[in-house]
């Protein structure tokens, strides 16, 4: 039986399949999404080149951030949801590659899935997170404030982004006990601290001599465990993997990292002819290890 999702639209009440659900994405500010005040054409292309042989999906020009669930099959589903933030430095989203093509795989591991559309091209005038981060709090707390409804465990809500969804999904787990924007509703009361975090060749986590970059800010609070993917070759971002990974380490906080010789940055899923791109594997046993999946 394919498994249903409620619809949680304000003011929709209905029950559509998991394929339904994929294409009616939820709005996750229906009045509109704070300090938004103009309302821009949404763009999407093929054309910045290929990986793995295969063209990637680049949106922007997102003003209205949604979530689109990707429901674990009956039979499979473990209780535990991931919320997946894609990158693509703050002005596209990379949203097969690092979006839909990731929530297959969590869907397949028996993982419900949600995909963030967050707000992009970076905003003038404001932090490049700075709306990111009001999109991501709020899906976390939608997700969580709805999870009964959607049967998953309300404390096993993971976030895992890649690279400025990495950074995007490393401020989420730092910066939870306050909301960045005021009240929409119910959701907005529970918490939006993530259980799990997995970072996939996370950027601009790195600040000036050996420290983090200023906006994260690592306590004991931060959430573990938290595993990290990362290529040396990377020059750009493998900074960024080191110094969160060694933040983490200095407060207490359980971290693993897979730190692998070649494979560059934004390989997502995809065959690069690279050993990073054995990376999932390394992410399902480590499921298992925290007891995400059995």
């Amino acid at each position: 039986m394919v498994r249903k999702w409620k619809c949680l639209l304000i003011g929709a009440s209905c029950m559509i399949d998991s394929a339904m659900a994929q294409n009616n994405p939820i709005l996750l500010f229906p009045k509109g999404a704070p300090g938004e005040t103009t309302q821009l054409i949404e763009k999407a292309d093929t054309d910045g080149g290929k990986t793995g042989g295969e063209t990637v999906l680049r949106i922007t020009n997102v003003s209205e951030p949604t979530i689109t669930v990707y429901p674990a099959p009956d039979e499979s589903a473990t209780g535990a949801a991931m919320v997946v933030c894609p990158g693509g430095g703050y002005n596209i989203l990379a949203y097969d590659l690092e979006g839909d093509e990731v929530c297959e795989w969590l869907n397949n591991l028996g993982i419900m899935a949600v995909l963030v559309k967050y707000r992009v091209p970076r905003r003038e005038g404001r932090e490049k997170h700075e709306a990111p981060l009001q999109d991501l709090q709020r899906a976390i707390g939608y997700v969580r404030a709805h999870a009964e409804e959607t049967n998953i465990d309300s404390e096993c809500i993971g976030v895992m982004g890649f690279s400025a969804g990495g950074h995007l999904s490393a401020m989420v787990s730092n910066n939870f006990e306050k909301r960045t924007y005021p009240a929409v509703d119910a959701a907005d009361k529970v918490s939006c601290r993530p259980d799990f975090c997995l970072l996939v060749y996370p950027a601009y986590l790195d600040g000036e001599n050996f420290q983090l970059a200023p906006e994260i800010k690592v306590t004991s609070a931060t959430p573990p465990p938290t595993m990290l993917i990362q290529a040396e070759d990377d020059k750009a971002c493998i900074n960024s993997s080191l110094f969160y990974y060694y933040a983490l380490k200095e407060a207490g906080v359980s971290a693993w990292m897979h730190l692998y010789s070649k494979g560059g940055h934004g390989y997502g899923l995809r065959d690069t002819g690279a050993a990073v791109n054995e990376w999932p594997d390394g992410a399902e046993d480590w499921f298992r290890e925290i007891g995400v999946i059995e």
